[in-house]
């Protein structure tokens, strides 16, 4: 019976210790100062150092200015993983620290990494920026700044097809779209373009009202000579039916 005893014992404890175990290689990240329209990206690697897989069941950052990525397939034993978190510095100048919590099935089943900088503002980087300096930086050139929708019926979403060209010898990232309506946004998120190529934006537009429209929007990017202005039109009208055919359709006819 006490042999029972001792035997059912050491099997719990060894069940106690048969888990995965998240080592990181480290839990805090500083990017120092990062430019302003920039997508700064980092990313945690951590190895499974315990005895049983480990599986990341999610990643929750403190603010959705962060967006965390992670591997999603259970890690084995010995194995290594990554959390990469990808901090959105457009609009938002001045010094940050956010975190990333990620919970799994490992002995600490919450472990909160940090990341932490100063994001410089346009104008504090031009003004840092010789000449030289400033040239070698990329450019943002609209081919037109200004897309016209014509008459369009209230309700609809029509996409806007501009051409932005990058005219500077590095790459372009472009970064969010801001307007006083909250009504227009990418269809698609655009890739970095490359120096001296040039790229069709997508862009929604959700008119919030009826009448001539006209909407001035901010395009974000790492272009340190400030952002970018576009005007989409529209005559928004209520229906593009005519008056004539509704009142017939609604007309009675009488029988013969």
């Amino acid at each position: 019976m006490r042999f029972a005893s001792t035997l059912v014992l050491c099997l719990l404890a060894l069940a106690a210790r048969a888990q995965g175990v998240l080592t990181f290689e480290t839990t805090d990240h500083d990017f120092g100062k990062v430019p302003e329209g920039t997508m700064a990206t980092h990313e945690f690697k951590f190895k499974n150092t315990g005895n049983q897989p480990v599986v990341i069941a999610n990643a929750q950052a403190s603010c959705g200015c962060t967006t965390p990525e992670w591997t999603k397939a259970p890690v084995l034993p010995g194995h290594s993983g990554v959390i990469k978190a990808v901090y959105n510095s457009a609009g938002r100048p001045g010094v940050f620290a956010k975190t990333v919590t990620v919970m799994s099935n490992a002995t600490e089943g919450s472990k909160v990494l940090s990341l932490k900088g100063t994001v410089l503002s346009k104008e504090e980087i031009r003004a840092s920026l010789t000449p030289a300096q400033l040239a070698a930086t990329p450019r943002l050139t609209l081919e037109k700044a200004t897309y016209d929708f014509g008459r369009i019926e209230a309700g609809q979403q029509p996409v806007a097809h501009l051409t932005v060209r990058n005219t500077g010898p590095k790459d372009l990232v472009l970064g969010t779209l801001t307007s006083s309506c909250y009504c227009v946004g990418f269809r698609t998120v655009p890739a970095a373009i490359k120096p001296g190529q040039r790229a069709v934006l997508e862009l929604v537009y959700a008119p919030r009202g009826t009448g001539a429209l006209a909407e001035v929007v901010t395009l974000d990017s790492n272009d340190p000579r400030g952002d970018a202005k576009l005007t989409l039109k529209a005559d928004v009208v209520k229906s593009l039916v005519p008056t004539s055919l509704v009142k017939e359709s609604g007309a009675s006819v009488p029988f013969k």
